[in-house]
């Protein structure tokens, strides 16, 4: 017999299943993972440090851009620290867009997570399906921020603007016809409350064909169950929030055991899965996509029937609106000085979290009545999670990483901060 000794292997930093800039250095026994190391440093943005370094209301663009699909609810944590510290509260109409656009970026997070995930083990279909639904929803962002992705739409007070009375049309050009223009216009006709109905309407029937393709799929099933088991308890030890913990059958989400905005007026459940493999954390998100779909119908129900302001009326914190700016010398100075200087923040610490869609994200703030942050600390979920990969990945299979990476669902900039 040859002598068999193990192998170290590189997977990644460049690597189409790695999602992000990690380098795993993985101690090979044959195809068996011995133990596996994530090595992380090869993004680092800073995002902390520079946060310290600029007033409040200059940072929120920076927190879109950490966990970069899962952007507004990133926001949502940081105002709401800031919140706290200035101690004001958002008018009841902007929590309702903030709580309806957190259920959005679930959505836009969860199904790119999906699309991924089977494009990793093999599955190719569902990735275009979910990219379909995705578009739609990018729109949203879109119609209320200018921008598809990085919104800063979250202000401290409120949120930047009203919903918009009309949705952006597809324009006529020579790579599609009319007839299929006109299609894509259909259920752009009137507002975006009106579009987001119709895509809560039609959206039940879209999970289900995700389900069709891939839940009771032999090979789906093959690649996942039995995955990466972690138990109630150890799932605990390790820190897991959201649905890593939930898919290890502990019922804990920050929207209902410590409900922030308007949460405990709405009506959904939390799902838990039994197993704690890779397949029931595949189900909790796929349910959780049901019951954001339900949160986010009874916000447009409660939009439709209450108007009112959606930001505070005090121009020290939010900016006075650009037509009173133009017009009134006051308005300017108020401007001017915000967006120079920024606010000056009471003396203090505090700790806001909100259940992203990958877990608790949470902002730790600390003040010394300057116009810029003391200190900033971020709580990502997806550090806390990638930590229990040597642990996930012992005794599995090479190809078993591939499944356990998509499983996880992490992305690469609120790791590496």
């Amino acid at each position: 017999m040859p002598e068999i000794r193990n192998m170290t292997l590189n997977f990644g930093p460049q690597h189409p299943a790695a999602h992000g800039v990690l380098r795993l250095v993985l101690e090979m026994d044959g195809e068996v993972i011995e133990r596996a190391d994530p090595h992380i440093g090869l993004l680092h943005r800073g995002t902390e440090k520079l946060a310290e370094s600029k007033p409040y209301n200059q940072s929120i663009g920076y927190m879109d851009r950490l966990d970069y699909v899962s952007m507004m609810c990133n926001e949502h944590a940081y105002v709401m620290a800031i919140e706290r510290l200035l101690g004001i509260s958002p008018p009841r109409r902007a929590q309702y867009i903030r709580v309806m656009f957190d259920e959005i970026t679930r959505l836009l997070n969860h199904l790119l997570w999906l699309g991924c995930h089977g494009l990793d083990i093999g599955a190719m279909t569902v990735f275009i399906y979910c990219f379909r639904e995705r578009e739609d929803l990018m729109d949203c962002y879109e119609a209320v921020s200018g921008t598809r992705m990085h919104a800063t739409y979250y202000r401290p007070g409120g949120v930047y603007r009203d919903l918009p009375e009309q949705m952006p049309q597809y324009q006529p050009s020579r790579f599609r016809s009319e007839a299929e223009i006109r299609r894509l216009n259909e259920n752009r006709q009137g507002s975006l409350l009106d579009f987001i109905e119709s895509f809560t309407n039609r959206f039940p029937a879209c999970i289900d064909e995700y389900e069709i393709l891939l839940t009771d799929n032999r090979i789906w099933k093959q690649r996942t169950v039995g995955i990466g088991v972690v138990s109630p308890e150890r799932a605990l030890q390790l820190g897991f929030t959201g649905a890593m913990l939930r898919g290890s059958g502990i019922e804990w989400d920050l929207r209902k055991k410590q409900p922030y905005d308007v949460y405990d007026e709405l009506d959904f459940d939390i799902p838990v899965g039994v197993n704690g493999d890779c397949y029931d954390r595949y189900l909790v998100r796929v349910e959780e996509m049901r019951q954001s779909n339900r949160i986010i119908r009874q916000c447009v129900e409660w939009l439709r029937a209450n108007p009112g302001p959606v930001i505070l009326d005090d121009h020290k914190i939010p900016p006075p609106r650009r037509e009173e700016m133009k017009g009134d010398m006051e308005s300017l100075i108020h401007h001017f000085k915000l967006f120079t200087e920024g606010y000056c923040v009471p003396e203090g610490e505090v700790y806001a979290a909100v259940e992203h869609p990958k877990g608790e994200f949470g902002i730790y703030l600390i003040s010394d009545g300057a116009n810029k942050p003391y200190r900033v600390k971020i709580r990502p979920p997806s550090y806390t999670h990638l930590a229990a990969m040597n642990e996930m990945a012992k005794g599995h299979m090479l190809a078993d990483v591939v499944a356990l990476i998509g499983s996880q669902d992490v992305v690469f900039g609120e790791i590496d901060r």
